[in-house]
């Protein structure tokens, strides 16, 4: 086989990925081995290795301790809905993003009060250092983690009111919007970033995911009369998961 100027372990795992698209190397099926990949495609040990190193980088094989490296069954990607409406009062946003998917979700929680890093204190305008009440998140949709997020808030303006603890007290689960309205905070904008990256170690860990797994992050922050008041990053693992926007016309 003459692979031209292309790397040749590029071209090899190609070929093979090519294969396990159409079919031919279905999921479950072990994939061939190197001595096998050498033989075949005329190439170098090392060539065989990197491509298969490409392939699990890629999601598509995982390596079974002592049985060799099979074909992953791809799952089918679900839409995780965002909306540019506001929920209706007391509708955490979680719950109402996904029931128009008919999703079971639910969500773990826990918050701890910390100093804001240089990287949070200028999302949110404030001093690198100043108070701030982190929560973070695992979402489930029927008990498979889908989703992750950590979100900060400056105890300057939540400190010492009902809502300081985002899931605790009589607004307990609801929205930013309605929270930050209880105490006299009117949101008046949100900003959403979406980037991808290789997931962490831990949200990999978190998500079910296998390292090499790329993540969809959306940098969202909530604004009332252009002061910052909660910022958050959602992970989302992208061979699972399509971000679907539905926003208002005006």
């Amino acid at each position: 086989m003459s692979f031209g100027e292309q790397p040749a372990y590029l071209r090899v795992a190609s070929d093979l990925r090519q294969k396990i698209v159409d079919g031919s190397l279905p999921p479950h099926t072990r994939l061939p081995s190197q001595a096998r990949i050498r033989e075949e495609y005329g190439v170098s040990d090392t060539v065989a290795l990197e491509a298969r190193k490409v392939l699990m980088a890629e999601g598509l094989v995982e390596g079974r301790s002592g049985s060799g490296t099979y074909v992953r069954e791809q799952p089918v990607p679900r839409r995780i809905a965002r909306s540019g409406y506001r929920p209706p009062a007391g509708t955490n946003p979680f719950r109402q993003e996904q029931a128009a998917e008919g999703a079971r979700g639910t969500w773990e929680s826990s918050s701890q009060q910390e100093p804001a890093s240089a990287v949070i204190a200028e999302r949110l305008g404030i001093g690198q250092g100043e108070r701030v009440m982190r929560t973070r998140y695992v979402f489930r949709d029927a008990g498979e983690p889908m989703m992750l997020s950590t979100s900060w808030e400056p105890l300057a303006v939540t400190g010492r009111t009902p809502v300081m603890l985002p899931e605790e007290g009589p607004l307990g689960g609801c929205g930013v919007v309605e929270r930050m309205a209880a105490i006299d905070v009117v949101v008046d904008n949100v900003v959403e970033e979406v980037g991808a990256r290789p997931g962490l170690a831990e949200e990999l860990v978190a998500l079910g995911g296998v390292p090499g797994h790329v993540v969809m992050v959306v940098e969202r922050t909530y604004f009332a009369s252009g002061r910052a008041v909660e910022t958050a990053d959602v992970v989302v693992p992208a061979d699972r998961y399509r971000i679907a926007y539905h926003l208002p016309v005006r």
